[in-house]
């Protein structure tokens, strides 16, 4: 599958393009972690592609440092990504993140009907867009810091879909009371808590990858985007 250019208000970047065999589906935009579009993000990528839909996975750290493709398998490549986490602007994240959604319902075979799906940061950023973009759906694994949004809750009008890992070191339990509490009553947002694991808990390979976890958060992803984008 090939990278491809996109136009942002900034400059261009790049991002991860996976096609299903069909060539025509709606369109994911696949969010990535703090390791970049690394293979965890192209593999997930090609597995919505052979699902059937358009997958684009944007590079956000472009402006830190292009092309990033770390792993969680050391302390090197750890700090490596909190530091560009730390120096990243999720403001102009979503700007990029919108760019990208124009840009793949543009796409010759797009239906037009695009979600999104992200990960850890990514996870906040999904969240983030249910808030400030037209994505038609979106859904969030572990977002870090969503408590630290919740006063732009009331502009979710669009399905939103969250998974929050009960014992996520990231996102504390205290964090994620507010989180339940403040969108219990809107009724775009489904929110699934997963006792027992941690945070990213989905990561293949990851450091704390649990398959039964794993397999539920993406079944119901699954059927959310069968119901939501076609």
């Amino acid at each position: 599958m090939p990278d491809v250019i996109l136009s942002g208000s900034e400059g261009n970047f790049s991002a991860y393009l996976a096609t299903p065999a069909s060539g025509s589906g709606a369109g994911m935009i696949l969010i990535q972690e703090i390791f970049g579009v690394n293979k965890v993000m192209r593999d997930i990528a090609n597995q919505h592609a052979a699902n059937g839909y358009l997958a684009l996975c944007p590079d956000l750290f472009w402006r830190q440092e292009p092309g990033i493709q770390l792993t969680d398998q050391t302390d090197e490549e750890w700090q490596k990504a909190f530091a560009l986490y730390q120096d990243f602007d999720p403001d102009k994240g979503v700007d990029d993140l919108i760019a990208a959604l124009d840009h793949l319902r543009a796409l010759d075979g797009c239906s037009g009907r695009v979600g999104t799906v992200g990960y850890c940061l990514g996870g906040k950023l999904a969240y983030m867009m249910a808030t400030r973009s037209n994505a038609d759906c979106n859904v969030s694994y572990y977002g870090v810091a969503i408590e630290t949004l919740l006063d732009e809750a009331a502009n979710i009008t669009r399905p939103l879909l969250l998974h929050i890992a009960e014992e996520d070191e990231f996102v504390p339990k205290e964090a994620q009371a507010q989180i339940k509490a403040a969108l219990a009553t809107n009724p775009h947002v489904t929110i699934h808590s997963y006792p027992g694991v941690g945070h990213a808990f989905a990561r293949v390979g990851g450091q704390h990858f649990n398959e039964e976890a794993a397999a539920l958060a993406n079944r119901r992803t699954t059927e959310f985007f069968k119901k939501h984008l076609g």
